[in-house]
Protein backbone atom coordinates (compact mmCIF):
# COMPACT_ATOMS: atom_id res chain seq x y z
CA UNK A 1 0.00 0.00 0.00
CA UNK A 2 1.26 3.01 -0.90
CA UNK A 3 -0.28 6.85 0.77
CA UNK A 4 0.52 9.69 -1.45
CA UNK A 5 0.14 13.01 0.01
CA UNK A 6 1.83 16.07 2.44
CA UNK A 7 2.51 16.33 5.88
CA UNK A 8 0.93 18.96 6.25
CA UNK A 9 -2.94 18.27 4.62
CA UNK A 10 -5.83 17.49 6.72
CA UNK A 11 -7.03 15.55 4.30
CA UNK A 12 -3.46 13.02 4.04
CA UNK A 13 -3.42 13.38 8.33
CA UNK A 14 -6.73 12.17 8.68
CA UNK A 15 -5.58 8.59 6.39
CA UNK A 16 -2.70 8.51 7.98
CA UNK A 17 -4.02 7.98 11.56
CA UNK A 18 -7.18 5.81 9.85
CA UNK A 19 -4.57 3.47 9.05
CA UNK A 20 -2.95 3.46 12.47
CA UNK A 21 -0.52 -0.09 12.26
CA UNK A 22 -1.05 -0.88 8.76
CA UNK A 23 2.09 -1.28 6.41
CA UNK A 24 2.34 1.35 3.93
CA UNK A 25 4.59 3.61 2.36
CA UNK A 26 4.15 7.58 2.74
CA UNK A 27 5.69 9.46 -0.34
CA UNK A 28 5.43 13.42 0.93
CA UNK A 29 4.92 15.64 -1.52
CA UNK A 30 5.42 19.04 -2.03
CA UNK A 31 2.22 19.27 -3.95
CA UNK A 32 2.59 23.54 -4.74
CA UNK A 33 6.74 22.83 -5.62
CA UNK A 34 8.91 19.99 -7.05
CA UNK A 35 6.63 17.16 -5.90
CA UNK A 36 3.94 18.88 -8.76
CA UNK A 37 4.73 16.80 -11.17
CA UNK A 38 4.77 13.32 -9.22
CA UNK A 39 1.33 14.85 -8.38
CA UNK A 40 0.15 14.83 -12.10
CA UNK A 41 1.23 11.87 -12.90
CA UNK A 42 -0.51 10.35 -9.75
CA UNK A 43 -3.77 11.61 -9.26
CA UNK A 44 -5.65 13.20 -12.86
CA UNK A 45 -7.46 15.28 -9.89
CA UNK A 46 -4.73 16.50 -8.86
CA UNK A 47 -5.58 16.31 -5.01
CA UNK A 48 -4.28 14.96 -2.06
CA UNK A 49 -4.29 12.01 -1.07
CA UNK A 50 -3.69 9.51 -3.42
CA UNK A 51 -4.09 5.82 -2.29
CA UNK A 52 -2.84 3.36 -4.24
CA UNK A 53 -3.35 -0.80 -3.49
CA UNK A 54 -2.55 -3.99 -5.35
CA UNK A 55 -3.81 -2.23 -8.57
CA UNK A 56 -6.11 -0.37 -6.81
CA UNK A 57 -5.88 3.91 -7.02
CA UNK A 58 -8.19 5.84 -5.05
CA UNK A 59 -8.01 9.56 -5.48
CA UNK A 60 -10.21 11.40 -3.30
CA UNK A 61 -9.97 11.28 1.25
CA UNK A 62 -13.38 9.54 1.85
CA UNK A 63 -13.21 6.86 -0.99
CA UNK A 64 -9.73 6.31 0.60
CA UNK A 65 -11.23 6.01 4.49
CA UNK A 66 -14.53 4.04 2.80
CA UNK A 67 -12.06 1.46 1.29
CA UNK A 68 -9.47 0.89 4.03
CA UNK A 69 -12.92 0.37 5.92
CA UNK A 70 -14.21 -2.22 3.92
CA UNK A 71 -10.90 -3.61 3.88
CA UNK A 72 -10.48 -3.88 7.62
CA UNK A 73 -14.39 -4.79 8.35
CA UNK A 74 -15.19 -1.93 10.08
CA UNK A 75 -19.10 -0.74 10.07
CA UNK A 76 -19.95 1.44 7.24
CA UNK A 77 -20.66 4.61 8.34
CA UNK A 78 -24.26 6.50 9.20
CA UNK A 79 -26.11 8.88 7.32
CA UNK A 80 -25.43 11.01 10.28
CA UNK A 81 -21.65 10.36 10.50
CA UNK A 82 -21.78 10.92 6.56
CA UNK A 83 -23.45 14.27 7.24
CA UNK A 84 -21.03 14.92 10.08
CA UNK A 85 -18.22 14.06 7.21
CA UNK A 86 -19.64 16.94 4.89
CA UNK A 87 -19.44 19.45 6.91
CA UNK A 88 -16.02 18.92 8.00
CA UNK A 89 -15.45 18.79 4.28
CA UNK A 90 -17.66 21.80 3.55
CA UNK A 91 -15.08 23.47 6.24
CA UNK A 92 -12.22 22.10 5.16
CA UNK A 93 -12.44 23.02 1.87
CA UNK A 94 -13.49 26.82 2.13
CA UNK A 95 -9.97 27.07 4.78
CA UNK A 96 -7.60 25.74 2.21
CA UNK A 97 -9.39 28.16 -0.58
CA UNK A 98 -8.96 30.92 1.53
CA UNK A 99 -5.42 29.70 3.03
CA UNK A 100 -4.59 29.31 -0.78
CA UNK A 101 -6.06 33.03 -2.15
CA UNK A 102 -3.62 33.93 0.69
CA UNK A 103 -0.97 32.91 0.08
CA UNK A 104 -1.47 33.69 -4.01
CA UNK A 105 -1.54 37.30 -2.36
CA UNK A 106 -5.37 38.12 -2.85
CA UNK A 107 -6.69 39.89 0.32
CA UNK A 108 -8.85 37.45 1.77
CA UNK A 109 -10.29 39.97 4.65
CA UNK A 110 -12.25 41.92 1.87
CA UNK A 111 -15.55 42.32 1.65
CA UNK A 112 -15.62 40.62 -1.22
CA UNK A 113 -19.05 37.98 -2.15
CA UNK A 114 -16.43 35.01 -2.34
CA UNK A 115 -14.56 35.17 0.44
CA UNK A 116 -17.48 36.15 2.57
CA UNK A 117 -19.40 33.04 1.67
CA UNK A 118 -16.26 30.97 2.35
CA UNK A 119 -16.03 32.68 5.93
CA UNK A 120 -20.09 32.46 6.58
CA UNK A 121 -19.45 28.42 5.57
CA UNK A 122 -16.46 27.64 8.10
CA UNK A 123 -18.19 29.29 10.80
CA UNK A 124 -21.59 27.57 10.38
CA UNK A 125 -20.23 24.73 10.21
CA UNK A 126 -18.08 24.89 13.34
CA UNK A 127 -21.22 25.78 15.13
CA UNK A 128 -23.00 23.44 14.65
CA UNK A 129 -20.08 20.83 15.04
CA UNK A 130 -19.45 22.46 18.16
CA UNK A 131 -23.15 21.61 19.39
CA UNK A 132 -22.44 18.16 18.24
CA UNK A 133 -19.38 17.80 20.27
CA UNK A 134 -20.96 19.26 23.23
CA UNK A 135 -24.21 16.83 22.58
CA UNK A 136 -21.37 13.68 22.81
CA UNK A 137 -22.01 12.78 19.20
CA UNK A 138 -17.92 12.71 18.56
CA UNK A 139 -17.29 10.51 21.83
CA UNK A 140 -15.90 7.49 20.23
CA UNK A 141 -12.51 7.87 18.22
CA UNK A 142 -14.03 6.65 14.53
CA UNK A 143 -13.10 8.23 11.27
CA UNK A 144 -15.77 11.19 12.42
CA UNK A 145 -14.13 11.92 15.27
CA UNK A 146 -10.22 11.59 13.32
CA UNK A 147 -11.90 14.19 10.33
CA UNK A 148 -13.13 16.44 13.14
CA UNK A 149 -9.84 16.21 15.01
CA UNK A 150 -7.85 16.82 11.81
CA UNK A 151 -10.17 20.06 10.52
CA UNK A 152 -9.92 21.77 14.09
CA UNK A 153 -6.15 21.20 14.54
CA UNK A 154 -5.43 22.24 11.18
CA UNK A 155 -7.55 25.27 11.27
CA UNK A 156 -5.76 26.41 14.45
CA UNK A 157 -2.14 25.68 12.94
CA UNK A 158 -2.88 27.59 10.03
CA UNK A 159 -4.53 30.32 12.39
CA UNK A 160 -7.98 30.64 9.98
CA UNK A 161 -9.95 30.92 12.39
CA UNK A 162 -11.23 33.00 15.61
CA UNK A 163 -12.68 29.75 17.82
CA UNK A 164 -14.55 31.96 19.70
CA UNK A 165 -18.02 30.84 20.65
CA UNK A 166 -16.94 27.16 19.62
CA UNK A 167 -14.19 26.93 22.34
CA UNK A 168 -15.55 23.60 22.82
CA UNK A 169 -13.74 22.43 19.20
CA UNK A 170 -10.51 23.15 20.68
CA UNK A 171 -11.23 21.30 23.66
CA UNK A 172 -12.36 18.13 21.94
CA UNK A 173 -8.91 18.64 20.20
CA UNK A 174 -6.65 18.95 22.77
CA UNK A 175 -8.24 15.75 24.74
CA UNK A 176 -7.47 13.69 21.82
CA UNK A 177 -3.96 14.71 21.37
CA UNK A 178 -2.82 11.30 23.07
CA UNK A 179 -4.49 9.06 20.67
CA UNK A 180 -2.20 6.62 18.27
CA UNK A 181 -1.04 8.71 15.47
CA UNK A 182 -2.25 12.17 16.15
CA UNK A 183 1.47 13.14 17.63
CA UNK A 184 3.10 11.16 14.86
CA UNK A 185 1.52 13.38 12.15
CA UNK A 186 1.05 16.89 14.16
CA UNK A 187 1.60 18.81 11.03
CA UNK A 188 3.87 20.99 13.37
CA UNK A 189 6.78 18.23 12.96
CA UNK A 190 6.65 18.84 9.59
Amino acid sequence: MKLIGSTTSPYVRRIRILLDEEPYEFINLDIYGEGRDELRRNNPALKIPMLEDEGQELYDSRIIARYLSAKQNRDPLTWDQQNQLTLIDAANDSAVTLLLAKRSGVDVEADVMFFNLQRERIMTTLRTLAAQVEEGQFEAWNYPAICLYCLVDWLDFRDLVDFTGVESLLAFRDSRKGKPWVAQTDPRQA
